[in-house]
């Protein structure tokens, strides 16, 4: 016996032929049945976030932290902090054209495509460092003092947020390369996100356990105690929701809270050791980028984990480009492989 479906039909059996007709579209039901839970079936972490280059970044060393994007050049900026320099790509061509080297341990970028101008905070020396297009040439320099981190570009209001030291937001002036106020907070700003619409910042302090939301004046501080998780390190926003998105290393979940007043909305268990996490307005999904090595999708109707993709441990920072859809994972050097930036291409 072959085993095909006409076989199973003209079995040497005492099978009527309204008994053989019973068994062909119970067997044919089978098969549609079978084909509907095929396209049923959830797609895969593959079909969600494919892998679509690796750019290998050279001879780097160490740990590698934030990016930046220049949209009309198609650049991305890499803070290559255990290497002291910061890595410039050429995203059409996936090479590195440039590289600025002499830092002390770069932690966050930030470009001003009206000045052609980029800002580099350093932890090493609290310095934020302003090179200018196009051969990067120093602009500049603002002394802060101490663990100077993420950095936030506001083309409204023409001017660039730092977090730094034990707690505070500097405000830089980038044509005058200066400082020009500052935002006082109880704890050291890690992720920090405004809100175009408010004019609000909502900070994270995971040494305060508590999330910061500055009012526009810069004066007034609310404080919203975590008491979700501890290590709130990264952070998003679904503006169209007026939601905050956070995610702790410790437990490992994703939060969601109102912008309004912090209520927690919903979570989620996440991956490990999260450094980065990204709204994707347009498919209605958040990243998460972790140390562990995996990278998360979520969907935000009902906040179910999608896909729990693979990638290497240790590469927990990202940059999501929504003018080139794609999600850009730092991995560091290890072993035999050498750093490189993963082009991952979402999917659906």
């Amino acid at each position: 016996m072959d085993g095909s479906f006409d076989s199973i039909l003209t079995l040497r059996s005492p099978l009527t032929f309204r008994s053989r007709t019973r068994a062909a579209h119970r067997a044919a039901a089978l098969i549609a049945s079978l084909a509907l839970a095929a396209t049923a079936v959830p797609a895969t972490g593959a079909d969600l976030m494919e892998i679509e280059a690796k750019i290998p970044l050279g001879n780097v060393a160490g740990r590698i932290d934030h990016m930046a994007f220049d949209p009309a050049h198609r650049r991305l900026f890499v803070a290559e902090l255990g290497n002291d320099s910061v890595g410039v790509l050429d995203l059409s061509a996936n090479k590195v054209v440039h590289r600025i080297s002499g830092l002390k341990n770069p932690q966050g970028v930030g470009y001003v495509p009206e000045l052609g101008m980029l800002l580099v905070a350093s932890a090493g020396d609290g310095t934020v460092r302003l090179f200018r297009d196009p051969d990067f040439a120093p602009a500049g320099r603002v002394d802060l003092g101490e663990d100077a981190d993420n950095i936030r570009v506001d083309p409204a209001a023409k001017r660039v947020y730092v977090g730094y030291g034990s707690g505070g937001l500097a405000l830089i002036d980038p044509a005058a390369a200066r400082k020009t106020g500052e935002v006082a907070l109880p704890a050291h700003p890690e992720s920090f996100q405004l809100d175009r619409k408010s004019k609000r910042i909502y900070v994270n302090l995971p040494d305060a356990h508590a999330i910061a939301v500055v009012d526009p004046d810069g004066k007034h501080v609310t404080r919203w105690p975590m008491r979700a998780g501890g290590e709130n390190f990264p952070m998003t926003l679904r503006e169209d929701a007026q939601q905050v998105v956070v995610a702790f290393r410790r437990p490992a979940r994703l939060g969601i809270f109102a912008m309004a007043d912090g209520a927690q909305i919903a979570d989620s268990e996440s991956c490990g050791d999260a450094d980065d996490v990204f709204h994707d307005a347009r498919r209605g999904r958040v990243y998460v980028s972790c140390g562990d090595g995996y990278l998360d999708v979520f969907e935000t109707q009902g906040w179910r984990r999608v896909a729990h993709v693979r990638t290497v441990a240790g590469a927990r920072t990202a940059l999501f480009v929504p003018e080139i859809d794609r999600l850009l994972l730092a991995v560091r050097a290890s072993g035999r492989e050498p750093a490189a930036i993963w082009v991952f291409r979402p999917g659906g």
